[in-house]
């Protein structure tokens, strides 16, 4: 019986970490908590209605996803964005999001096109114009993420959903200034058919050219500014 306690506590905890996890990262994502803010993860605790623990055991996450950083003495803070972070970033996915949607273009099951046909249909009848920030970025996720999922290689998309959410946080700084965004938002469209026609090449394609896109779209944007 002490164990079985143990056991449900122990997922009880488990579920408030992911929980907290979650909702702190989805914070940093939307610069609700700006790069360079400083984190109190009491205060956070209280926001989030959890206890101090969950908190810190999301923060070692999201020091892990390169989210925040943590200095003795010091505290948690939002790790900044450079300028050079997008060249990085977009460096890894050019590589990676054309290998996951290959990938899923080869080996998607059929229960895993019907998502990604339910994913079309919500880009399809989605209105950028108005659509609140947090919608349009939670489509875009919800786009990359399906077919991360449809690669079927764990791994990859672990790696891709990291840069992906990196991805995303610098997007966000600049979203009020692109001016296609309708475009960038709408061309998944194509992506996803590739995926489900099982067109390997084309689907390597069509990701290359919407993450070398959204690279020359974010740069010009922060130029700009």
């Amino acid at each position: 019986m002490a164990f079985e306690v143990l056991a449900i506590a122990d997922a009880a905890k488990r579920s408030l970490a992911d929980v907290a996890y979650e909702r702190i990262r989805d914070r940093l994502l939307m610069l609700d908590i700006r790069p360079g803010d400083l984190i109190n993860d009491d205060d956070l605790a209280k926001e989030l209605g959890v206890g101090r623990t969950p908190v810190r055991e999301a923060l070692k996450r999201l020091e892990l996803d390169r989210l925040v950083v943590s200095y003795p003495r010091r505290g948690t803070f939002a790790t900044r964005v450079e300028v050079t972070d997008l060249a990085f970033i977009s460096e890894i996915r050019t590589q990676l999001e054309p290998l996951a949607a290959s990938r899923a273009a080869r080996v998607a099951s059929e229960s895993m096109k019907e998502q990604l046909r339910a994913v079309i249909r919500a880009v399809e009848s989605f209105d950028t114009s108005a659509a609140s920030v947090v919608e349009t970025l939670r489509l875009d996720a919800r786009v990359h993420q399906g077919i991360y999922a449809a690669a079927g290689n764990p791994h990859l998309e672990d790696v891709l959903i990291r840069y992906d959410n990196l991805a995303t946080r610098i997007w966000c700084m600049v979203l009020d200034r692109l001016p296609d965004l309708s475009r960038h938002v709408h061309e998944h469209v194509d992506l996803l058919r590739a995926v489900i026609d099982g067109d390997e090449a084309r689907a390597a394609e069509l990701a290359r050219v919407h993450v070398s896109g959204f690279e020359h779209a974010v740069r010009e944007a922060l130029f700009a500014a």
